[in-house]
C-alpha cells in the first residue's frame, strides 16, 4: 500500500503566519515566496482539484490551472 507523502508546506510557520495575519511581514513574504517555489509548486500540483480550489481561493493563487 502507498504512503501518503507529506510536504513541509504543510505545515510550514511562515504559511501560518499568513494565515493568521496576511498583511504582516513573514504572512507577505511567504505570499510572495510561493510565486516561484519549487516545494509550493510540488505540494500544489499533487492536491486534488476541491483542495486545489480550495487555496486558489483562499491565497489568491493563479498559477498552475
Amino acid at each position: 500500500m502507498a504512503e501518503q507523502k507529506t510536504y513541509p508546506c504543510e505545515n510550514c510557520k511562515f504559511r501560518a503566519h499568513y494565515d493568521k495575519d496576511p498583511k504582516s511581514l513573514l504572512g507577505r513574504f511567504w505570499r510572495w515566496h510561493i510565486g516561484f517555489c519549487p516545494g509550493w509548486k510540488n505540494y500544489f500540483t499533487h492536491q486534488d482539484e476541491p483542495t486545489k480550489a480550495a487555496l486558489r481561493e483562499k491565497y489568491n493563487f493563479k498559477k498552475y490551472q
